[in-house]
């Protein structure tokens, strides 16, 4: 583990490290905020979206504030593999800052982009080892866009693990939306069965929680109708038995100005449920 930097702030620590990630096969990067004097504090991970990396959340988020009157670790953890060995697309919703949180089995990227396995497997472990204070017993996911996507999947998949979920804007049928079928075909091929698997819509019709999930997502989004179509999940959920709130913000578009707006919302969703 490397240190990368470390500022006080409001009146707990924000820091970056770099660890070697087995799962990717390079050195990969994450934010960690740490409440003053936290001990056996719960844990909310959250996941960004294409194109950006660990320092997106903690730099224009604004959840440090809460998050230490709340007396809770957030870890804000890359989006893809990076290094000169690991390969890329011109694209920017594909290859590097676009990992979509699954385990790639296709060339040349199965060699790299296992994010599944680094977030469910690499990171829980990690959390345990090198943060004393944090209670991975007490564990919630989060996350916006294709982070949201990857927020649903891994709570639905792992809910004894990621124990509560909410999303900013989620990807929430990646098997239906061009951004998800780009990733998927290049991911995971072109076998369509193998799909659902990474598809919060396919997934909840089955393997619904007892989680209550919040989902906030802004009117005016430039992706809401062509990639995000919330009310997919809405249905999935219905048909699922799965407990959702998803509330529509009237004006909200999916910049981290909405983000902002409502993350102290989201951090009291998973303080109380945690």
């Amino acid at each position: 583990m490397t240190l990368i930097s470390q500022n006080k702030m409001h009146g707990g620590t924000q820091a970056v490290h770099e660890h070697y990630s087995p799962a990717c096969n390079c050195d990969m990067r994450l934010g960690v905020f740490t409440p003053e004097g936290a001990k056996s504090a719960p844990v909310l991970i959250f996941l960004s979206g294409l194109t950006c990396t660990e320092q997106n959340f903690i730099t224009k988020a604004g959840a440090q504030k809460l998050a230490a009157k709340l007396g809770m670790i957030i870890i804000a953890p890359d989006t893809s593999p990076r290094g000169d060995n690991v390969p890329d697309d011109e694209g920017y919703d594909f290859g590097k800052g676009a990992g979509f949180y699954l385990n790639a089995t296709q060339k040349p990227w199965a060699d790299h982009f296992q994010m599944e396995s680094y977030i469910r497997d690499e990171l829980p472990a990690w959390i345990a080892a090198n943060i004393p204070a944090a209670d991975i017993n007490r564990m919630g996911i989060s996350g916006h866009s294709m982070g949201g996507h990857g927020a649903l999947t891994l709570h639905l998949k792992n809910p004894d693990l990621f124990k509560t979920c909410s999303a900013f804007s989620p990807i929430i049928a990646p098997s239906q939306v061009p951004w998800g079928q780009k990733a998927f075909t290049g991911y995971l091929g072109t076998d369509m069965t193998t799909w659902s698997a990474y598809d919060s819509c396919a997934l909840v019709k089955n393997m619904s929680s007892s989680a209550h999930i919040l989902i906030d997502q802004g009117s005016e989004d430039q992706f809401l109708s062509e990639q995000l179509r919330s009310h997919l999940f809405q249905t999935a959920c219905e048909l699922g038995g799965q407990e959702l709130t998803l509330r529509m913000q009237p004006g909200y578009d999916h910049s981290y100005y909405f983000i902002a707006s409502f993350i102290d919302d989201h951090l009291r969703w998973h303080a109380d449920r945690l």
